[in-house]
């Protein structure tokens, strides 16, 4: 299992990049060579679409799956996959955090609150199990490994996650079939679902 961890230093270097606070929402720092997204649905068609109009097969993935998939593959691009960290927004609630410990210490990035923990990347395949009572739950909303080689962030509003790493790891992404991985720059205006 992951571990609590009231230490939040390892979070620090998160805002040493100096990346916007919407960059580090969508994004993390903005430090690496390359940027993608992971789309949990398709990018909207046209104006006034809400994330709910989309119509996926009855197989379509659940977030956290797919965030699970994207994980592994990085889990090949740092030398540190025995120590990675992990922030679940306090949002969330009960029933996927302790609200125990959202009384801190917190990770705090754009006006949101995060509790961290610590562990092998490989736990994230127990992430439901942790953290949302055996059921479907939400990503992780950042992890990253302890070589800081690459960043997945998951906010709650976009339809889809942000990736920062090198080009090697941002290629082997967007070659899989069973993700959809596109590469962007955070500079690229960003695609949102009305309502």
């Amino acid at each position: 299992m992951l571990t609590y961890t009231k230490d939040t230093s390892p979070a620090a270097w998160l805002f040493e990049s100096g990346a916007s606070v919407e960059h580090l929402a969508l994004y993390g720092p903005a430090a690496f060579q390359e940027y993608a997204r992971l789309r949990y649905i398709p990018d909207p068609t046209g104006p006034g679409l809400a994330g709910a109009d989309v119509q996926l097969p009855d197989d379509h993935p659940t977030e956290i799956e797919q965030a699970r998939r994207v994980l592994r593959a990085l889990g090949a691009h740092t030398r540190t996959p025995d120590r990675c960290f992990f922030c679940l927004w306090e949002g969330y609630g009960e029933g996927y955090v302790d609200l125990a410990l959202t009384r801190g210490p917190l990770v705090i990035t754009a006006g949101r609150r995060h509790v961290l923990y610590t562990g092998v990347l490989d736990e994230v395949e127990n992430w439901e199990a942790q953290f949302g009572e055996g059921g479907p739950c939400p990503p992780p909303a950042y992890v990253w490994p302890a070589d800081h080689r690459w960043c997945f962030t998951s906010d709650v509003d976009p339809h889809w996650a942000g990736i920062g790493a090198d080009t090697a790891a941002i290629e082997a992404l967007t070659a899989r079939t069973d993700v959809d991985v596109v590469r962007c720059s955070p500079a690229d205006p960003v695609p949102y679902y009305e309502g």
